[in-house]
């Protein structure tokens, strides 16, 4: 072999070799990075898990202020002074004691006396503190408090107070509308409060009428027609849906048995 060859074999061979211990390239594949649309729908997902987690329900026993000395007689309003008779005062021990049944939470109260004595046993019975909230006062009926109602009777406006109380605005006071505007977002404020509990709120008549009158999706016109005696018990749980009304002037059967059907 001549020296030529030899020496043409000897740099292939080398070449070869140096081939063979280069490093390996340094390029590397780029990190799999999920896409935006694969960010959105995974965001999407989660939202639909959130979304899925229904708030627990809320029960808010609506209760009536006991007897008054003035009951059916005057339209006392958010006059100051006004007491529970005797007979109220045995009313509320009677709804306390239907009340401390049950677990409840919290004992809420419109600012007036009546009310407020009537919550104080149900609050003692349940070891708990009345808490005074403002948005379960008595309608402002404006020139037309502390009036006898044998004389507003007569009045051509009270035929539209019984007929269409959502035209209907008290002289210098409240409408019907604002009244029941103002008691349901306190209720609605209340509830989300207390998710998953039972509360009690110590109102008035007419309050009360309006709140169970929306829970049940009936207008305000017809709200009249129902009957809040004193010292009863309305209840009304707000579920994940809308509120369902489990019971409307309650007096007497144990409370231990409203339930949803």
């Amino acid at each position: 072999m001549s020296k030529t060859n030899s020496a043409s074999t000897t740099k292939r061979a080398a070449t070869k070799k140096a081939a063979t211990k280069r490093p390996a390239s340094r390029t590397s594949v780029p990190e799999s990075r999920p896409t935006s649309s694969k960010r959105s729908a995974t965001k999407k997902t989660a939202s639909r898990k959130k979304a899925t987690k229904a708030p627990q329900p809320t029960t808010i026993l609506l209760v009536r202020h006991g007897q008054t000395p003035t009951t059916g007689k005057v339209l006392p309003g958010r006059a100051k002074g006004l007491h529970l008779a005797e007979q109220g005062v045995e009313q509320a021990k009677i709804a306390a004691l239907r009340i401390a049944e049950l677990k409840v939470s919290a004992v809420y109260s419109s600012p007036l006396e009546r009310a407020k004595e009537t919550a104080k046993p149900i609050s003692d019975a349940l070891g708990l503190k009345t808490k005074i909230d403002r948005g379960l006062f008595e309608c402002d009926f404006g020139d037309w408090t502390g009036k006898e109602l044998v004389k507003l009777n007569k009045l051509p406006e009270w035929q539209t107070v019984q007929r269409a109380p959502s035209t209907f605005r008290f002289p210098n006071g409240e409408s019907f509308t604002e009244m029941q505007t103002r008691m349901v977002s306190a209720l609605d404020r209340l509830r989300i409060q207390h998710p998953g509990e039972t509360i009690v709120c110590v109102s008035h008549a007419d309050t009360i009428k309006a709140a169970v009158a929306h829970a049940m999706g009936t207008h305000l016109d017809l709200f009249q027609r129902i009957v809040i005696s004193p010292a009863s018990v309305s209840a009304i749980t707000w579920h994940a849906g809308g509120p369902i009304v489990l019971a409307v002037n309650s007096t007497g059967r144990p409370l231990t048995e409203l339930r949803p059907a």
